[in-house]
């Protein structure tokens, strides 16, 4: 059921038909999010994902709503690091009027002006947003530790300072260089008609052109860097991250990383949640998980605790991360996190929103389509020595990075910083 299409100017539309299906997504893909973006245009791939709603040559953002909505269906979008997307979801006897409002809206969007001032203060709200959640604030901080100077450090919504001095020609130039056709990629999945789409895409999209060419890559790998960060704000708890080296999106030891994720705090039977927050009582949300990008990845360990246990829950930490690193895990944690894995993505896959965004990420990273079937049998190949090697590898607390943020005192500062034999960042 899997087809892949590539139009005469570039843009690739990977398609899984599902008849069993009533719905169908459909989502465009622009190889290019924060990463990509000069240190003057950081929040540029956010603010166009905002803009494309604000109105067309032909719809208001009134009518776009309205018109959605009158089809019952879902619309939406989202940035990365990496990517930004666009997706709408209908019934599939909608498919049609759905390819025709999303086309619409990437390719003759007005960016008017009075639509941008508009728009900066609605994205400034959010910024403030974040600086009001501890939770995101902490991550993001810690990012910016992990990768330092690298354009990955970068919020994803940019700095206030740079969204307020946004002007309509900064935007349109941004798009002319980084939603070229070749770095675009259209995901269908659901209940269709392929001939049918396949015409809709050409007359749709078949014209689309920008005026730069040659390569618009501006990627460099990221080194990573341990150490630690601390600060000080009068919250109810103290929010920590705990960093280690992970692997990029596409390399071939993803599904052991996915497991040993898993078995360390990726599930509410995990290690972390078991010793810490079950038997000890010491945290309420702590968690682990992944970040993987196209040419490097994370590991990072959250959780939230009063100000009097960070150094123990970071103690506790520090040693489950050692012990998987010097004893990798048992035979029963490896078959039940293998289970617990093909369960889980055998569920994430029953919607065809899921279905688009694993044809679209496959495409991106690998430039193929990946089957549930070869996938599980990947997951099912994962050994007791890959794992050993992988967390040998990555679980060491030689580079860890450390950040907090809540009511740390000078002294626990001082203190923590000794404590772990990490550098203060």
């Amino acid at each position: 059921m899997y087809r892949k299409v590539i139009l005469k100017n570039g843009i690739r539309l990977v398609t899984e038909r599902i008849p069993t299906v009533k719905s169908v997504t459909i989502g465009l893909w622009v190889n290019a999010g924060s990463r990509d973006e000069r240190s003057e245009e950081a929040g540029y791939s956010h603010f166009i994902e905002h803009m494309l709603f604000k109105g067309t040559a032909s719809r208001s953002a009134t009518d776009i709503s309205r018109e959605i909505d009158a089809l019952g269906g879902e619309m939406n979008a989202f940035t990365t690091r990496e990517t930004t997307t666009f997706y709408v979801k209908v019934l599939d006897q909608h498919l049609a009027q759905a390819l025709d409002l999303l086309s619409d809206l990437f390719l003759h969007s007005r960016l008017h002006p009075k639509e941008i001032e508009k728009e900066k203060q609605v994205v400034l709200e959010e910024i403030r947003m974040v600086q009001d959640d501890p939770e995101d604030l902490v991550q993001e901080l810690h990012t910016k530790l992990v990768m330092g100077a690298h354009a990955l450090s970068r919020p994803i919504l940019g700095k206030a300072s740079t969204i307020a001095r946004i002007r309509r020609q900064d935007l349109l130039e941004y798009i002319e260089r980084q939603y070229r056709p070749e770095g675009i990629v259209v995901a269908v999945a659901g209940n269709f008609d392929e001939r049918m789409l396949e015409k809709m895409m050409t007359r749709l999209f078949g014209h689309y052109q920008t005026s730069k060419t040659g390569d618009s890559r501006t990627r460099w790998p990221a080194e990573l860097h341990g150490g630690v960060t601390l600060k000080q704000k009068p919250l109810e708890q103290v929010h920590l991250c705990v960093g280690l080296q992970g692997i990029a999106a596409g390399h071939k030891d993803r599904y052991v990383i996915y497991a040993l994720n898993s078995v360390l705090g990726g599930s509410v039977s995990s290690r972390l949640f078991q010793e810490i927050r079950e038997k000890r009582g010491l945290s309420y949300s702590i968690y682990s998980f992944l970040s993987g990008y196209s040419d490097t990845g994370t590991v990072t360990v959250y959780a939230g605790t009063r100000a009097g246990e960070v150094a123990r829950v970071l103690d506790l930490i520090a040693r489950e991360i050692q012990k998987m690193a010097g004893r990798g895990m048992t035979s029963d944690e490896l078959k039940r996190t293998k289970e617990q894995m093909k369960g889980g993505l055998m569920l994430s896959l029953e919607s065809s929103h899921s279905r688009m965004n694993k044809l679209a990420k496959d495409e991106l990273i690998a430039g193929t389509h990946t089957s549930l079937e070869e996938m599980i049998s990947e997951i099912d190949a994962v050994t007791e020595q890959q794992v050993s090697r992988v967390a040998r590898t990555l679980f060491t607390t030689e580079h860890m990075a450390v950040t907090g943020l809540g009511p740390l005192s000078s002294r626990q500062v001082k203190v923590l910083g000794d404590r772990f034999s990490l550098s203060m960042a």
